[in-house]
């Protein structure tokens, strides 16, 4: 079997950082909170992994 490899990845954006504040359903916080706690993540790098993902598969329709 083979050795389990430690992967790190660079971050896709780099330098000066903003900080937003948003409103959002107590309930969707908590599932937030919870994916952040069993992966080990932070809220916020959970948060910046979705909004990357979703930025990066974005589909605009047109009409």
């Amino acid at each position: 079997m083979s050795e389990p490899k430690f992967q790190i990845t660079p971050k896709k954006y780099n330098g000066e950082s903003s900080v937003v504040s948003m409103r959002m359903p107590k309930d969707m916080l908590r599932t937030i909170d919870e994916i952040a706690a069993r992966t080990g993540r932070t809220r916020n790098e959970f948060l910046m992994m979705s909004l990357e993902f979703a930025l990066d598969h974005l589909e605009i329709e047109e009409k």
